[in-house]
């Protein structure tokens, strides 16, 4: 036995996300390639004028808000960043499954508009 501790499913699930290329990493290039997104995951310490600004942007996907920018370092062998998301996919899917508790908004149907106020 190497004496490591055995990674949690979500950090098994994350290091295959890592190594499958699937993360799309900071606010800018989530808004360029939305046709590929699944889901946001945002860092627990975004401050609060970037939280919102990726709550409105990302007003038809899942924003999921969990872990530390020092975990998504940690995690994802990134630096500084506090917004990532997933591409499409199965793995996208089942890391989505696992995170849902941490969901902080209600994604918006894309047939629907924000301020329509209904009939």
């Amino acid at each position: 036995m190497s004496g490591e501790v055995p990674a949690s499913r979500i950090e098994q699930l994350f290091e295959l996300a890592v190594s499958s290329k699937l993360l799309l990493i900071g606010r800018e290039a989530l808004r360029r390639n939305k046709s590929h997104l699944h889901f946001v995951l945002i860092a627990t310490d975004i401050i609060a004028n970037h939280r919102a600004e990726v709550l409105k942007d990302f007003i038809h996907y899942p924003v999921v808000q969990q872990f530390t920018a020092a975990d998504f370092e940690r995690l994802f062998q990134i630096k500084g960043a506090k917004t990532v998301g997933f591409a499409k996919s199965d793995l996208a899917k089942s890391i989505y499954a696992e995170l849902k508790p941490h969901r902080i908004n209600e994604p918006l149907h894309p047939s629907k508009k924000p301020d329509a106020a209904p009939k």
